[in-house]
């Protein structure tokens, strides 16, 4: 049986800024990536997030980013590797306070947006990023994407590292997402976005936008909880996964099955 978790960024909210719909798309994920002050978020909403995590069942990643609170985190920015290393350092540590206060275990880290894309192909970037998981809790998982530089640098680390894909997203040939700013860069069909991601599930291929078939691997499956349709959307994407067999389960599951590569 082909198993699989079920991913959403979460906890994006500031202040008066409200930001997707959390709390009905919890119930319907197993893992949230949780942001951390740095490109989203406040002390509030991070703590609100955690606990509706643990009502729900769900298990909690940080989702650190980049100091860019303007631009969401999306704007690549030059940031030197110790300073990479601290800022990382700095948010999982602040979620893991109100994880801590709430009784809710820290399971795993993505990185967010430029910093998530800028440490897949660059790997001093992405070194500095695990040196700074590694440093909090080395049982931390990575969501990172495919035998990318992340992986790799997880792998030095000596961390557990999970294979993410993206429901909604293109990819490129070299297996990196469409940047936003290119035309075709979303996936906006659902229908065609279920297809992909049963096919990644399970065949591990994908066509990158180019029609040329890739191959990837799908350990956890990003969804995003922002857009008017995303609610109808995660709810076809589960019915989709359990039509065919699919189990979903969190991360931390998966970690206990041995999932862990290269």
């Amino acid at each position: 049986m082909y198993t699989v978790d079920l991913n959403c960024d979460l906890g994006e909210s500031f202040g008066n800024y409200v930001c997707g719909m959390d709390d009905q798309i919890l119930p319907l994920i197993t893992s949230a990536n949780v942001a951390c002050g740095f490109h989203a978020s406040d002390p509030l909403t991070m703590e609100k997030t955690v606990e509706s995590a643990r009502n729900s069942h769900v298990s909690v990643g940080a989702h650190p980013g980049f100091p860019d609170l303007v631009g969401f985190g999306r704007r690549n920015m030059s940031i030197p590797a110790p300073e990479i290393t601290a800022l990382v350092e700095y948010q999982i540590g602040a979620l893991l306070a109100f994880c801590r206060a709430k009784d809710v275990p820290l399971c795993h880290v993505k990185p967010h947006g430029a910093l998530y894309n800028m440490a897949a192909k660059d790997a001093l970037i992405a070194d500095a990023i695990c040196r700074g998981i590694a440093a909090v809790d080395d049982q931390l998982i990575l969501l990172a994407p495919a035998h990318s530089e992340l992986i790799r640098s997880a792998r030095k680390c000596g961390l557990r590292a999970a294979r993410e894909v993206f429901a909604d997203r293109a990819y490129e040939e070299d297996g990196s997402l469409v940047p936003r700013s290119k035309p075709g860069s979303m996936i906006t069909d659902e229908n065609e976005a279920i297809r992909r991601v049963i096919q990644m599930v399970e065949k591990g291929t994908v066509e990158a936008i180019t029609g040329k078939e890739i191959e990837v691997e799908a350990d956890s499956i990003c969804v995003h909880g922002d857009s008017p349709s995303a609610l109808s959307f995660v709810r076809q994407i589960r019915r989709a996964l359990k039509e065919n067999g699919i189990q979903i389960v969190p991360l931390y599951e998966l970690a206990k099955g041995g999932k862990d590569h290269e």
